[in-house]
């Protein structure tokens, strides 16, 4: 039931560029299937009312289709491509973009007892689950109020807030409530992320990272992987090179200054890592780059 009414919402208020007119809300609309592409999730909140969407974060594979959703409590380097979207059965998603401090609001005004109790180790940063009737339902009422301008600005974030609780207190809890708390090893690991991908270009020792965000070596690299699904150099790798990439798009007869200016003093070692990744050497991929139109490929449909 609420499906089929989601599907009907989402279509009705696609726009190319996936905006509302609610802060932090997403609709998308693609309706062609392109090959795998490289893209950054974001904190944001996916469910999927029709298509099927595949995700990849280092060794972890995640497809979600209509009824489910995804929560990315992290912002990793993820490889995406939509499964099932075609023009006359276009893929359409609903986005949220979760915010720490709108989830810690929430988790301080709980009462003892009101979250479930989080499990042993450290979540993933990615989790795929069924969206019960009552998420469905309050992302429903959400899209409504798009038709609704008068009453958009004062219930708008109420039903926001309903849907963060929603999450906080499903069985993908631990992964979200983590994003609201300061002492988390979740955030712990979003520290240096944060770091990585700001100083993306330049060679760091783990040791040094690990005592940015506040954890012994052992824990950091235990902790890292279990959110991230790789090593802190395999993470900025992979930054690295899509940050390489976008280069490209707009530079491409200049591989050797864009691999200079993402960290790689190495030409060869740049054009061998940057073929592996996405299947061309650079030049070759960066006129494939200017002859195509690709659609988004991070974590929404």
């Amino acid at each position: 039931m609420y499906l089929e009414e989601l599907r009907t919402l989402l279509a009705r208020y696609a726009r190319p560029d996936w905006t509302t007119g609610i802060d932090g809300v997403l609709i998308s609309k693609v309706d062609r299937s392109d090959p795998p592409a490289p893209s950054m999730s974001g904190t944001v909140l996916a469910v999927i009312a029709q298509g099927a969407k595949r995700l990849a974060l280092g060794d972890r594979v995640y497809e979600y289709g209509p009824g489910q959703y995804l929560v990315a409590s992290v912002d990793l380097p993820v490889t995406g491509q939509f499964t099932q979207a075609d023009p006359e059965l276009p893929a359409l998603g609903f986005g949220l973009v979760l915010e720490p401090s709108a989830v810690a609001e929430l988790l301080l005004q709980a009462g003892p007892g009101d979250t479930p109790r989080s499990g042993g180790g450290t979540p993933s940063g990615i989790a795929v689950s069924d969206a019960s009737a009552p998420l469905l339902d309050a992302v429903v009422r959400l899209l409504r109020l798009l038709d609704e301008p008068r009453d958009r600005a004062v219930l708008a974030p109420l039903v926001k807030r309903e849907i963060l609780w929603r999450l906080i207190t499903s069985e993908q809890g631990t992964t979200v409530r983590q994003l609201g708390l300061a002492d988390s090893s979740l955030s712990h690991v979003s520290r240096a992320v944060r770091w990585i991908r700001e100083h993306y270009a330049q060679p760091f020792r783990v040791e040094d990272v690990a005592r940015l965000s506040g954890m012994s070596v052992s824990a950091f690299y235990r902790n890292f992987q279990a959110v991230t699904a790789m090593s802190p150099i395999q993470f900025q790798k992979q930054i690295r090179l899509q940050e390489a990439r976008l280069l490209l798009a707009t530079h491409p007869g200049d591989v050797t200054g864009v691999g200079h200016r993402v960290g790689y003093d190495n030409p060869s070692q740049f054009s061998r890592e940057y073929r592996r990744q996405f299947g061309a050497p650079p030049s070759q991929d960066a006129a494939r780059l200017r002859h195509s139109v690709r659609t988004p490929a991070g974590v929404l449909p």
